[in-house]
Order: C-alpha cells, then structure tokens, then sequence
C-alpha cells in the first residue's frame, strides 16, 4: 500500500460574496444567533473518555452561569433552524446537555449536544469556522452522492448537523471480522466510494474521516459509506489523495476488493457509480451550474497544487483538456463534463 503525503496543514479559504450569494439563493445562509468565536470564551475544559476509557481528542466545555443561560438559548434556536425550519415550539422540550471542542485537525470544531427532556434521546450538531473549500465538499456531496446533506452559514461561522454511523477506523477494527458480516457488499461499498471520490475531487477519505451507514434488509444488511470530512475538497494536488484505495489505512478495505470482486465486476461497479453521478448531475444540472460557475473563479488551492493535479488528471485520462483548467474548481467541473460526455472509465482502480 503507497503512503500518501499531504499538506501538513490545509489555510482556510474565506467565503467570498459570489458563494455567499449562491449560499442565500439556495437557503443555506441565515442569521446565527451564536457564532463560533462566542463558544471560545468558555472557562475551562475537562477531557472527554470514551466507555473503555480511552482519551477522544475532545474537550467538554465550561462556562460562566451567565454565558451559559444566554449561549444554551441561542444554541437550541440554531437547532430548530436546523432541524425544524427556524420552528420554535420544538424547543420548549430540548436542552444543551453539553459543549465538546475538538482539538485535533483542521477546523477545531465544538460539538453540540441536544438532549430531548421528555424522553432522553440526544442528537448533535456542529459549529465550525466556515471555510470555503468545505462549503464546496458538502455542497458537491448534497448534489452527486446518495446523501443529502443539513447545513448553514453566517458570516464566518457553519453549522452542520451530525452524520450518524461507525467510523471507518472503528467498523475495521470491531465490525469487519465479524461472522454476521457481509465482506463481499462491503467490498462492493468501497468501489463505488472510491469512486465518487475520485469523480468529484474529494481527498483525504482515510477511515477516519468516513463512517458505516448500516441498514437492515428484509434478508441481509446493507451498507453505505458516507464520508463525514469535507476539508479537503478539492485542495491537494497528487491525484492519489482523492482515491481512498491508496491511503494504508484503508487497505482492510481494499484487500477485501482485491480478494473477493473479479476485475469485471469491479469495473461494473464502477460504472454503476458513474451512471448514478450523471444522473444526478442532470437532475440537478441548474444548481450544480450556478455552484460550479461560483468554485471555477474561486481561490481554494495553491498555484503548485492546480499544476500537479491537472497534469496527473490529463495523463490519467489521455486528454488534454485538463490542462487547459488554472483554478480547481475547473479541474472538478472538467471531471464532471467527462463524466457525462463521455462517461470515461478508470480500470485501474486496484493496483
């Protein structure tokens, strides 16, 4: 399995008005009444243990009596914003249980836990710095994937709700090896996640930074990988980044490909994943024009990383129209426009 090397650390790109805009006129931008820069001004921190008492990586948050009675307010009200259309009645039986902070990656994000009073189910929510490469990550996976996904924005602040399901690390780890578990669909998940990756230019999708969605059938399982990290979005300029198939971590996954799935039936699946991106892209077309026409005069990657990417896309693909694109948003709208053009196929997918 080839190690990836990636920027040790991705700057944030800020939204500019042009995306901004585009946030507005497709209901993703209302006015917060929490900001992210408010949730820092907490007094302590105590480090979170999960059950087997290993650390998280996340801190609980404490505040004053008078921040928190002010804070907890404005956070239910972002969640039925969220959740209910901005409908306050669903509030009069939720609470903030508990404001967690991330201190490892990119974003640093607060997690927000909402208990229900009534019954003592809790959901969660983020608050996040708002960086443009992952508006771009999320709305790209709103439109082309299987999955729909719940945000908003203000100024410098984005929420996002919580995306349930077992971690990449954790499912490999606890759930793979299971009797009950079914490989060969598993095997057939990760082909068409690798590729959906790969078509949109979505990078860093080590196990980690996806989780297991796992359904129950009227006779077996099935199993969908969502990915949960939208920060590298089209950023880095090795073209590898962007095929989850390359990153050791994942490579339980991909040995279970290369064991179980023939040749032909991963091109199949392949081609399955393409047909269903291009149906989406035409059904969207409108939307997906007005965001791309925003990400292809947008800055969201370096001068270097656009060169190398396009480069290595052009190669990959025989053609030269890659190396026409100056911006990365297109070289994503260039692997779009194939896509349903000419509905090129990478067979190469396990080396």
């Amino acid at each position: 399995m080839e190690e990836n090397y990636m920027s040790k650390k991705k700057p944030f790109y800020k939204i500019n008005p042009s995306l901004r805009k585009y946030l507005r006129a497709y209901n993703r931008e209302f006015k917060l009444p929490v900001s992210y820069e408010e949730l820092a001004y907490h007094q302590s921190t105590i480090d979170l243990y999960d059950k087997d008492g290993k650390n998280t990586l996340w801190e609980s948050c404490i505040y004053s009596e008078t921040e928190r009675e002010n804070l907890y307010q404005g956070l239910r009200e972002i969640y039925a914003l969220l959740k209910a259309e901005g409908d306050l009645s669903v509030m009069t039986h939720l609470d903030v249980e508990r404001i967690d902070y991330c201190t490892f990656g990119n974003t640093n994000p607060y997690r927000i836990r909402i208990i229900n009073k009534l019954n003592d189910n809790y959901d969660h929510f983020y608050v996040k710095k708002a960086d443009a490469s992952r508006v771009y990550g999320l709305e790209l996976e709103h439109i082309l994937s299987p999955n729909r996904i719940n945000f908003l924005v203000h100024k410098n602040t984005l929420i996002e709700e919580h995306i349930a399901g077992i971690p990449g690390d954790v499912f490999k780890d606890k759930y793979l090896n299971k009797p009950d578990t079914n490989k060969t669909r598993i095997a057939k998940e990760f082909v068409k996640f690798n590729e959906r990756c790969f078509v949109r230019l979505l990078g860093d999708m080590r196990a980690y930074n996806f989780i297991f969605d796992i359904t129950p059938d009227f006779e077996e399982v099935q199993y969908r990988i969502r990915a949960i990290d939208f920060d590298q979005q089209s950023y880095e300029g090795r073209m590898k980044i962007y095929r989850p198939q390359f990153f050791k971590e994942n490579f339980a996954f991909v040995e279970l490909v290369m064991k179980l799935l023939p040749k032909e039936t991963i091109m199949q699946y392949q081609r399955e994943e393409r047909a269903l991106i291009a149906g989406r892209i035409k059904s969207s077309r409108y939307q997906l024009k007005d965001l791309l026409d925003v990400m292809v005069n947008d800055t969201i990657s370096t001068d270097e990383n656009i060169k190398l990417l396009r480069e290595e896309l052009a190669e990959h693909y025989k053609t030269k129209v890659f190396l026409k694109c100056l911006r990365m948003g297109e070289i994503v709208k260039t692997s779009l426009w194939l896509l349903v053009t000419k509905n090129i196929l990478n067979k190469n997918i396990i080396k």
